[in-house]
């Protein structure tokens, strides 16, 4: 199974069945704080809705449409990233994640969203990887500004969510020596390293960032 140790507290991993009452109690615990950005939070009311969502999540990895990622840190599942959608034609990704609010603040997405890149990189030959975050999501959007994103416009009234429609701020990154070449699949292991290297919308809401 896929896994990546990002430094001694923050590892990533593949989506199993398996985390699917991990995954549905973090969710849980944590509504009210995601409500204000992601709008599945209603369709996901039972243990089976998260362990549906795993089920669909690893399929479309297998498919090769997404790269999605279990984060824990210190052993906990903290939330979800990864790319929610990878243009193969254009070598595009497009990146979404959430955390639970007691792990916000601890630097953990800023290394995931930095390990993603380099799997975009060095796997799928991104040679571009963007970023959307809802306009009042400060967090969200310290992200990419602190990766080195270049802000690259405003969508207006891009996602309604509940009640309410959100903006969006639009982040890319181009990828130095990106090329068209074949990559190597996320799941083949390095000769060279011991670890293989690498509310149902895709992963996650691109707004769904904290």
């Amino acid at each position: 199974m896929f896994s990546r140790q990002l430094n001694d507290r923050i590892s990533i991993h593949l989506p199993h069945s398996h985390q699917a009452t991990e995954l549905f109690a973090l969710t849980d615990q944590n509504r009210l704080f995601l409500r204000k950005w992601l709008p599945w939070l209603d369709r996901v009311v039972t243990v089976e809705d998260s362990r549906s969502f795993l089920t669909h999540s690893l399929q479309r990895f297998v498919a090769g449409d997404c790269l999605p990622v279990m984060i824990y840190g210190q052993n906990q599942l903290a939330g979800v990233a990864g790319y929610n959608l990878i243009d193969s034609t254009h070598g595009i990704g497009y990146i979404g994640y959430w955390l639970g609010e007691s792990f916000n603040g601890h630097g953990i997405m800023t290394r995931v969203v930095q390990d993603l890149i380099e799997i975009g990189r060095d796997y799928y030959a991104l040679q571009k990887v963007e970023i959307r975050c809802a306009t009042k999501n400060g967090r969200s959007r310290a992200i990419p500004v602190r990766l080195g994103f270049s802000h690259e416009g405003t969508l207006r009234r891009a996602e309604r969510v509940y009640e309410q429609w959100l903006d969006h701020e639009v982040y890319g990154l181009l990828l130095a020596n990106s090329t068209c070449t074949t990559p190597p699949h996320p799941l083949d292991p390095d000769p060279d390293e011991t670890t293989p290297r690498p509310d149902f919308p895709t992963l996650s809401s691109p707004t769904g960032m904290q």
